[in-house]
């Protein structure tokens, strides 16, 4: 069959790419945007892009397309696709109903660290022999994909709470039927979509609804808006997981540089090892990946042993390059909290050290302006901050950062930015750009010329 694929590289169109292929589909697909690491995935795979969302496209008659949810009304191929009669279906359905059928299907949902989370849980599960499937919305190291088939039951997807697509406005993970569900934390977020909390606690309800019985539900202890979230309904056992003393499951850090991690089961048993991560929110998604690994027969002291093996994922805090002993990341953090937890975390890690940030506000959420009254306050820890911004951002936005006063440097032109970038960062520096886009490639330019500059 052949599979053509409306919005092929975000990440989760992309998986879903590569598990069409792997299933012997031929598979093509269109984006407006081409750009690294999907893009290399998928050419990797020996996937056909065509770039552009033209109707023409469609002229190579698939025999299903399938759309991603950036594809909306009034784009020329889905007008095509609609007025030419062309089978479609959405990409979480395309999951349910070609993937997920007769699998234990483990769902990593939440506001934030899903990719992190799913990635380590994958790698458990695959470090203990049981060859799991898998559909990330980022590319882990120990895999080097985002996505993979798998030969067992067990079946990871990182569940994202976002629309279906253009024609199906519920939650992608209502598709997914889970039996085990990771439930990390819970924020105001997609403001395009949800009108306010009560509306995305509604969509998680839904999602735990869905739950069977005999499942698991493996739930953060310390989130509020978690504990009202399963007062509104549960019919599946739940364990919490955090780092104080008041949850089923406990992790927590041996040393100062975080760099030797201890948890403790329900059962007062305890494990410990080193491991190449940092920060406390990666220390919850290991509690919640190795409590889930537990649930299905992984044993304890094996799930944590995996963890000091757990190579991190592509854009969660990857260090890209080292010029001239100045440190550069590349991470996916575009929300006020991950960005807060990101520059902590730096600054426990490299106690003496700057911690430079460059911040693309990308997101629809941070277009409306819901992050305005927060972003500041995120950023406040940060010794100095360059913010490329987008045209239509607004006033509001502007006047929501001038309380980081002189640590601020606000560019409109990506080229501006690496320039003034380039004259201030110093040797010992870690510079971290934050963006869920391209960031104009700002990160590859700025290494570029601190190559040629100071190589």
């Amino acid at each position: 069959m052949h599979i053509h694929i409306l919005g092929i590289c975000g990440t989760f169109m992309g998986g879903v790419a590569a598990l069409a292929r792997a299933a012997g589909h031929k598979v093509t697909g269109c984006d407006r945007h081409v750009y690294p690491p999907m893009s290399t995935q998928l050419k990797e795979l020996g996937i056909e892009i065509h770039q552009g969302v033209d109707a023409a496209q469609l002229g190579i008659d698939p025999d299903y397309v399938v759309v991603g949810n950036v594809m909306s009304r009034g784009v020329d191929v889905v007008e095509a696709m609609l007025n030419e009669d062309h089978r479609y279906t959405s990409g979480p359905q395309w999951l349910a109903e070609n993937v997920l059928q007769d699998r234990h299907v483990i769902a990593v949902a939440g506001t934030h660290g899903k990719t992190t989370t799913a990635s380590m849980l994958a790698w458990i599960l695959e470090d203990a022999g049981l060859e799991p499937g898998f559909l990330i919305g980022g590319i882990p190291s120990n895999f080097g994909t985002s996505a993979r088939f798998g030969r067992s039951k067990y079946f990871v997807v990182e569940a994202d709470e976002y629309d279906t697509a253009f024609f199906d406005k519920r939650a992608k993970f209502v598709h997914y039927r889970p039996r085990t569900v990771i439930l990390n934390n819970l924020e105001f977020d997609h403001a395009d979509i949800y009108k306010d909390m009560d509306a995305i606690h509604w969509q998680f309800h839904q999602l735990l609804r869905m739950v069977p019985s005999d499942g698991q539900i493996i739930a953060n202890g310390n989130d509020s808006n978690l504990r009202e979230l399963i007062e509104m309904g549960c019919w599946t056992p739940v364990q919490s997981f955090g780092t104080g003393d008041d949850t089923d499951w406990v992790a927590r850090f041996g040393d100062k540089v975080e760099r030797h991690i201890g948890m403790r089961s329900p059962s007062g048993a305890a494990a410990e090892t080193r491991w190449q991560m940092a920060g406390y929110h990666n220390l919850e998604n290991a509690i919640a990946a190795v409590a889930a690994a537990v649930s299905v027969g992984v044993s304890f002291e094996a799930a944590v042993e995996s963890l000091s093996r757990f190579e991190g994922v592509k854009r969660r805090m990857e260090r890209t390059a080292t010029v001239a002993n100045i440190a550069i990341y590349d991470d996916f953090a575009h929300h006020p909290t991950a960005i807060r937890k990101t520059i902590a975390s730096m600054r426990r890690r490299y106690p003496g050290h700057r911690v430079i940030v460059a911040v693309e506000p990308r997101s629809n959420t941070m277009k409306l302006g819901v992050h305005n009254d927060s972003l500041a306050e995120s950023l406040k820890d940060a010794d100095l901050v360059w913010m490329f911004r987008p045209d239509g951002m607004g006033d509001g936005f502007d006047a929501s950062l001038e309380s980081l006063g002189g640590s601020l440097s606000m560019h409109r032109d990506y080229d501006d930015l690496v320039n003034d970038m380039s004259k201030k960062v110093l040797s010992g520096d870690q510079v971290i750009f934050m963006s869920n886009g391209g960031f104009g490639s700002a990160r590859q330019t700025l290494t570029a010329l601190l190559q040629r500059t100071r190589g």
